[in-house]
């Protein structure tokens, strides 16, 4: 006769382990259910009605997505968002891969790592402020100093054309230090030996960052593009504190836009639809360039 056998734990595992580990992970689930999963949820439901707060919600299916469609404010906000977006990844990648690899070559110091980061840990609010101080057209010390230079006062942030791109510098500053660590964290896991045969072949410094820097940082470099996409089109504060939108709309961009429809009109239905617009148009970005750059392969394997 055959006796039955109990199942034994997985090697190396105590009983219960599987519910300790359940125990610690709970808040943090429980948190991200009640504070992303579940106002998703119903955002995109609400971008289904009428609901403007004061009354029940009323089912209107495709209505406020044909109304998007047709919405001249709508559209000109995203191209004042787009333009924002340009600027900012533009500049900022560029400084930050110029920084990272400078850290990389240059020094290893961890108090100038600390330095380069230091912007981060100021809030965006904060960083509006003391900017439009510095940049305004009358009192401000950048004004004072391109006057003493011979040029005329600049309105940054009161001149339709320099508005966006002064936001997206002010947003430049505070970010790029941490961009620049995440691609010298990426620069350290390249093998010194590929840049020693590179050196053994002739090849340049040019030619190695070209050949040999860039191709391996691809994966890291994704990351980073895909961490600012989503973070420019959600920028909000600094444009909030510092133009609210103006000078006549120019720096009028998505998301102060659903904020005005939402909290100003009262028309939460509508701002849900632009906002379940955004995150489509977004999570489309975001496939496309994961697949686009490979960004789950690494040329070092």
């Amino acid at each position: 006769m055959i006796k039955p056998t109990t199942a034994s734990p997985a090697p190396g595992r105590a009983p219960g382990e599987a519910r300790t580990a359940l125990l610690f992970i709970a808040p943090a689930m429980i948190g991200y259910l009640a504070f992303l999963v579940w106002p998703t949820l119903r955002g995109v439901y609400l971008s289904f009605t009428s609901f403007d707060l004061l009354s029940a919600e009323k089912w209107v299916g495709l209505d406020n997505y044909r109304r998007l469609v047709n919405d001249p404010v709508f559209w000109d906000s995203l191209g004042v968002t787009l333009h924002y977006v340009v600027v900012n990844i533009g500049v900022q990648t560029v400084v930050a891969l110029l920084i990272a690899v400078l850290m990389h070559r240059l020094t290893s110091s961890t108090v100038l790592r600390g330095v380069v980061l230091a912007p981060y840990l100021v809030s965006n609010v904060v960083a509006g402020i003391v900017w439009l101080w510095i940049l305004d057209t009358q009192l401000g010390v950048g004004n004072e100093i391109i006057e003493w230079l011979g040029f005329e006062r600049i309105a940054f942030f009161g001149d339709a054309s320099w508005a966006i791109p002064t936001i997206a510098l002010v947003n430049v500053w505070r970010h790029v230090g941490y961009t620049a660590l995440l691609i010298f964290a990426g620069l350290q896991s390249i093998p010194p030996t590929v840049y020693e045969a590179g050196r053994v072949d002739g090849a340049s410094e040019w030619r190695m960052f070209r050949s040999i820097t860039i191709p391996l940082l691809r994966p890291i470099l994704s990351l980073v593009l895909i961490i600012t996409i989503i973070g420019s089109f959600q920028v909000f504060d600094t444009v909030s504190v510092t133009t609210d939108g103006k000078p006549a709309n120019a720096t009028n961009v998505l998301q102060l836009y659903v904020y005005d429809l939402a909290f100003d009109r009262l028309q939460f239905g509508y701002a849900s639809a632009i906002s379940v617009a955004l995150m489509l148009v977004l999570t489309a970005i975001t496939v496309f360039q994961y697949r686009l750059m490979r960004a789950g392969r690494s040329d070092l394997g």
